[in-house]
């Protein structure tokens, strides 16, 4: 942020911190934009009108800048949260402003104001010390906005929830918009992000009272025996054996950090046979992406042949889906690892998300007509479930689950009924930060 001052051009530690600053933007906007495994350090320096030699000064390895962008990024974000926390004094309004900040972050950036954030794509790529700074330092902003959110519930002025899952799915909401926004003209940024801000405040439940969810049943998985001689099932099972190892590698390891070797080992094939099946590891990504969309499109058709209400789709969809993430059944893909796919491949895993996204704005159409759904942006509410529901996965690392159902409620239950008591509605309390700062 400018502090007002000009910089003296003989102040030698103030330009190298101006073009160390340049450095991280512009690599976080590559990295966010092609992935760090398609974008070089020479790819960096050129579009910066350095030499790679020139770059070097500043940062030895690929592997060192990530960290750096990321640092740069969660330090952005914890500045933030200072800055709000001296600004506001409801807890409400405080996690409405770090909410609505994420937005303002992008918009800022495209209009030459700020800096790119990088998008937390890719923690699990990092090793060692650096991976656990990192990681360390999220948790700390996790854990200052779901103080927040503690704070308001002890004040009444949220309604009692689960705190952890809401500040998860609330992240998971936000972190998801850099996949988005670009969809939206630059002039209804600030509008959209406080349509935004509204459904997480107000939820999408269109009647009084709060919604209530109702019991489900979960199929159990399609018969995996052998079928005998049947080469083609066994061909099947193998590779689904393979596709499902490959996601759990994946999410927990990035995609650098994920050895084919390693899934061999553990899935007890020789290489060979592996190797048989799989042609390579990006061959394996893909794959892993096409499998979680087999998977999620199978839910969204079968919520969508149901008699329920719009709301109620939406409701069956999100719990079934986290059912299978944090279940045996799982793991889906997490997209952190989105940008190591090559452009092409990338953009058929994301048109065909995108198609699949669109059921939750079907659904939410259909609870409109019906009056399950109060009135929304329709686009900005299905993008908010989508960031929610990719960040649904290994919800255990989170928080104690005792029962897998219970957990998915609490999780989504911030998208039905909101952060404020039900008694409020849309038009008798405005959140404080949503008109001009």
């Amino acid at each position: 942020m400018s502090t007002g001052k000009t910089l003296s051009p003989f102040n030698r530690t103030a330009q190298h911190d101006a073009k160390r600053a340049a450095i991280l933007s512009q690599s976080a906007k590559l990295f966010n934009y092609k992935g760090s495994r398609a974008t070089t350090l020479r790819d960096i320096a050129e579009s910066l009108g350095l030499t790679k030699t020139s770059l070097y000064y500043y940062v030895k390895t690929k592997e060192e800048l990530i960290y750096q962008c990321y640092m740069a990024a969660l330090n952005h974000h914890h500045h933030t949260l200072d800055e709000i926390e001296q600004s506001h004094r409801s807890p409400i309004d405080r996690a409405s402003a770090f909410f609505l900040q994420h937005f303002d972050n992008w918009l800022a950036a495209q209009e030459g104001r700020g800096p790119h954030i990088a998008a937390l794509l890719e923690i699990a790529a990092l090793k060692g010390a650096q991976r656990e700074e990192v990681e360390s330092r999220y948790i700390d902003m996790f854990k200052r906005l779901r103080q927040h959110i503690r704070d308001g519930i002890a004040l009444g002025e949220i309604r009692a929830c689960e705190s952890t899952s809401v500040t998860r799915a609330m992240m998971g909401s936000v972190d998801w918009t850099f996949s988005w926004l670009h969809q939206v003209p630059r002039e209804q940024v600030t509008s959209t992000a406080r349509e935004a801000l509204d459904i997480i405040v107000h939820g999408l439940y269109g009647k009084a009272g709060s919604y209530t969810h109702r019991a489900i049943a979960y199929g159990e998985e399609d018969d995996d025996a052998l079928q005998g001689f049947n080469r083609a099932e066994q061909n099947r099972l193998k590779q689904e054996a393979f596709f499902k190892t490959g996601t759990w590698y994946f999410n927990r390891k990035g995609f650098n950090g994920t050895s084919l070797d390693e899934i061999a080992e553990r899935l007890n094939v020789s290489k060979g046979a592996f190797y048989y099946h799989i042609k390579n590891k990006e061959d394996l990504l893909f794959n892993c992406y096409s499998r979680s969309l087999e998977i999620t499109e199978r839910i969204y058709s079968e919520a969508a042949q149901t008699p329920d209400s719009g709301l109620q789709k939406i409701d069956l969809s999100c719990r079934r889906i986290f059912h299978v993430q944090n279940s045996e059944r799982g793991p889906l893909i997490r997209y952190n690892t989105i940008t190591a796919l090559p452009m092409a491949r990338r953009k058929k895993i994301l048109a065909r998300t995108d198609a699949a996204n669109e059921r939750f704005g079907e659904f939410i159409r259909e609870g409109i007509e019906d009056g399950s759904v109060r009135p929304v942006s329709i686009f900005v509410a299905q993008n908010l479930i989508a960031g929610a529901v990719n960040a649904a996965m290994n919800i255990k690392l989170w928080r104690k689950v005792d029962d897998l159902d219970t957990a998915a409620i609490e999780y989504f239950d911030i998208f039905f009924n909101g952060l404020l008591p039900r008694d409020i509605t849309p038009d008798s309390r405005d959140t404080g930060v949503t008109g001009d700062e």
